[in-house]
């Protein structure tokens, strides 16, 4: 297992857009230029792990893609 996955107290952010149902996206910031995020239903699963680059360019790419 990568020190990544092993860190115990990542500080996890819930999505503003979340509903309060467990039906969202969290993310932690890691060392570095890096993002953990996770499903909020699954947090027991690892977590993916990105540049703060490639995560902008993720969500841009979503606002883009549904107008707003």
């Amino acid at each position: 297992m990568s020190d990544r996955l092993a860190q115990p107290a990542l500080r996890w952010r819930r999505s503003s857009r979340s509903t309060g149902m467990n039906n969202c996206v969290e993310a932690a910031p890691l060392d570095g230029d890096l993002l953990a995020v996770r499903d909020s239903k699954d947090v027991d699963l690892p977590p993916l792990h990105f540049t703060a680059t490639a995560w902008t360019s993720f969500v841009a790419g979503l606002r883009e893609h549904r107008g707003g």
